[in-house]
């Protein structure tokens, strides 16, 4: 597959036709939307590998699972337009390629042909809370740079990976009460 990328001249360019203006520091801006992106990119990379442990659940608790895991991706899939609205909000460009997905996200793929019903739950309840971590490290320079337009949106975020880490660590259990 072939990339089009820009020359900085080409960058600098476009982000002047498409830069919305902001009353924050410039590097601020550009910081947050960098960690923005980065948590764009993990956005879509667990929507869709939520997707595919939805699609290839398989059990006893089938029904259950697969359920749980549309509802979860569809919590993901929502969070994406607002992220990259708020990226161009701060007069920044966001993310353009499935290419730069697979280049900045930090979720580990699973390609593997089956996983074990429970082992997709570990892994997604994982891949939550690092994410969570991820979301609060954004959170705190938006609190340093007194973006508060950003830093509330986190705050449901956070609250919603707490959730779906909850949800995973509870559906997981392999029936010792510390979910071991």
């Amino acid at each position: 597959m072939k990339t089009n990328t820009k020359p900085n001249a080409a960058v600098r360019e476009t982000k002047e036709r498409l830069g919305t203006r902001s009353d924050l520091p410039d590097a601020a801006r550009r910081d947050i939307a960098g960690a923005l992106n980065a948590l764009l990119a993990d956005t879509f990379s667990l929507y869709l590998k939520t997707k595919n442990f939805h699609w290839h659940m398989s059990g006893p608790h089938f029904r259950d699972y697969h359920l749980l895991l549309d509802e979860q991706a569809d919590q993901l899939y929502a969070m994406t337009d607002p992220i990259a609205e708020r990226v161009r909000k701060l007069g920044e460009l966001t993310l353009h390629s499935i290419g730069e997905i697979a280049r900045m996200s930090r979720v580990l793929d699973n390609d593997a042909p089956y996983v074990e019903e429970l082992d997709m739950l570990a892994e997604l309840r994982d891949d939550n809370q690092q994410m969570t971590a991820r979301m609060r490290e954004t959170h705190g320079m938006c609190d340093e740079q007194n973006d508060v337009a950003t830093a509330s949106l986190l705050e449901v975020w956070i609250d919603e990976a707490e959730r779906r880490t909850w949800f995973l660590f509870e559906a997981s259990r392999r029936g010792d009460p510390t979910g071991h």
